[in-house]
C-alpha cells in the first residue's frame, strides 16, 4: 500500500539508519507472537524474525529482544481468559508461559547457532541503581560472549506498584541501559498516524519526528489488539526514553514475515530521531544530573591515566570518602583536592577501602570473590573538561 509522505528518500535513510546501528533492541510484542484466535504461538512468524535477528548479528551487530506472550501463552495453557485475569492469576499464567516462550526463542535461534539468554526484569531493576548495575552488566556480559538476550517483565512477581506495564517502555529502558543505537518497536501499524487509521480513514502518516512535541503526543490513541497491553501512548513514552537516551526509535510493521528485512528494505515506518549520541547522552546524564554520595582520591599516575580514557582500577586509588553503595556516583578527586570527574562506583565504600591502593589481581583475595576490575569503569565516568583537556 502506499503511503502519502513515504517517499524513495526516506526509504533509502531508514534502511541506513537499521544498518549503521552497533547495538539493536527489538521489542516483539504478544500481538505479534500469540494467535488472537487460537492462543497459540505463531511459530512460522517467530522463525522468520528469527532468520532476521541471525542475519543482523552475522554481520557484526549486537541484538537484544524484548519479548511479550507469557502471560498470552499461559493464560492459554490453564484455561484462563487473559482479559479477566486477576494479579494473581497472570502472574500464574506467566509461570506457566515463560517456560514456553523461553522453549520458543531457544528453539528458533539455535536453529541460526545463537545462544540464548533468558533476562527477566521489574521496574524496581531499572529503579534501584545496584539491581540497574547488575542487570547492566549480566548482559553485557552476554553480549561479549556472543548471546542474545531475551528480556521480559517478570510477571510472576511483579505487583501493580512496580511493573511497567507494558514492554514498550521496558525495551526503552533495556536501550537506555545497554547504550543501544536503535530500538525497534515492531507493531500492528505502520507507524504514527495523526490518528488511529483503523477508526480514521483520513488520518495522515508521520515518517519522522524530530522532538517529541504536544501535537505529536496528542496523536498517541490506545491499544486495540487482543493481547497487547500497550497502545501508540506507551510507544511514545518508550521514544521520550529512547531518544533522550540517544537511542533511535522505530516503529514499524511486525505483521509480516522478516520484518527487520522490510524495514531495512526500505517500508514504510516511524523514525524517532535522537539528539545526540548514546555516549554523549550518557555522558551528560553521568556529568549533570547524578548526585554524588563519595569521593575516590587518586594519584597523579592514576590522574593521567584518566585523562587518557583509561577506567580507574584500585592501585591508583590514596584514600576512599564517604559512605557508598555499589553503584552510586561518586567524585574523582586528585590528591591536592582538584575535582577530575566523577562516575559510577563498582564496589561499595567499605571494599572500596579494603582494594585502596591494591593490583586488581588481588581482589579475590581480599574481598573473597572476584568483582570487576576497576573501581570505575571508563563506560561509567565523565571526566570534567579542565582535566580532560590536560592530554
Amino acid at each position: 500500500m502506499e503511503i502519502p509522505g513515504w517517499t524513495a528518500a526516506r526509504a533509502q535513510a531508514s534502511g541506513q539508519r537499521l544498518l549503521a546501528a552497533r547495538r539493536v533492541v527489538v521489542k516483539v510484542g504478544s500481538a505479534l507472537l500469540v494467535d488472537a484466535d487460537t492462543g497459540q504461538l505463531n511459530e512460522a512468524w517467530l522463525e522468520s524474525l528469527a532468520a532476521d535477528l541471525a542475519r543482523l548479528r552475522a554481520r557484526g551487530q549486537q541484538v537484544i529482544v524484548v519479548s511479550s506472550g507469557a502471560i498470552a501463552l499461559g493464560s492459554r495453557r490453564l484455561g484462563l481468559n487473559i482479559r479477566r485475569n486477576r494479579l494473581d492469576e497472570s502472574q500464574a499464567a506467566a509461570a506457566v508461559g515463560q517456560i514456553q516462550l523461553a522453549r520458543a526463542w531457544r528453539n528458533v535461534l539455535t536453529e541460526h547457532e545463537l545462544e540464548v539468554a533468558q533476562i527477566l526484569l521489574t521496574l524496581d531493576d531499572s529503579d534501584d541503581r545496584r539491581r540497574y548495575i547488575n542487570a547492566r552488566n549480566t548482559m553485557e556480559t552476554l553480549l561479549r560472549l556472543g548471546c542474545v538476550p531475551v528480556v521480559n517483565e517478570n510477571d510472576t512477581v511483579a505487583t501493580a506498584e512496580i511493573r511497567y506495564g507494558d514492554n514498550d517502555r521496558l525495551a526503552a529502558r533495556v536501550a537506555q541501559m545497554l547504550g543501544a543505537d536503535c530500538l525497534v518497536l515492531l507493531s500492528d501499524v505502520e507507524g504514527l498516524y495523526s490518528a488511529d487509521p483503523r477508526r480514521h480513514p483520513d488520518a495522515h502518516f508521520v515518517p519522522e519526528v524530530l522532538r517529541l512535541t504536544d501535537d505529536i503526543e496528542a496523536m498517541a490513541t490506545g491499544s486495540v489488539s487482543s493481547f497487547g497491553s500497550g497502545g501508540m501512548t506507551t510507544k511514545l513514552a518508550a521514544a521520550r526514553i529512547a531518544t533522550a537516551a540517544g537511542c533511535a526509535m522505530v516503529i514499524a510493521l511486525g505483521r509480516r514475515d522478516t520484518p527487520l528485512t522490510e524495514l531495512e528494505q526500505g517500508s514504510p515506518c516511524t523514525w524517532f530521531l535522537a539528539q545526540a549520541t548514546p555516549v554523549a547522552a550518557r555522558k551528560q546524564w553521568l556529568g549533570g544530573t547524578l548526585k554524588t554520595t563519595g569521593a575516590l582520591v587518586v594519584d597523579q599516575g592514576a590522574a593521567r591515566a584518566l585523562a587518557a580514557g583509561s577506567s580507574l582500577l584500585p592501585a591508583g586509588v590514596r584514600r576512599v570518602d564517604g559512605e557508598f553503595v555499589r553503584g552510586a556516583a561518586v567524585r574523582l578527586v586528585s590528591e591536592d583536592g582538584q575535582e577530575l570527574g566523577r562516575g559510577l562506583v563498582a564496589y561499595p565504600s567499605e571494599e572500596a577501602r579494603k582494594l585502596a591502593g591494591h593490583h586488581s589481581r588481588e581482589i579475590a583475595d581480599l574481598l573473597g570473590y572476584r568483582g570487576r576490575d576497576a573501581l570505575v569503569h571508563r563506560d561509567d565516568m565523565v571526566l570534567l573538561k579542565e582535566h580532560r583537556e590536560l592530554t
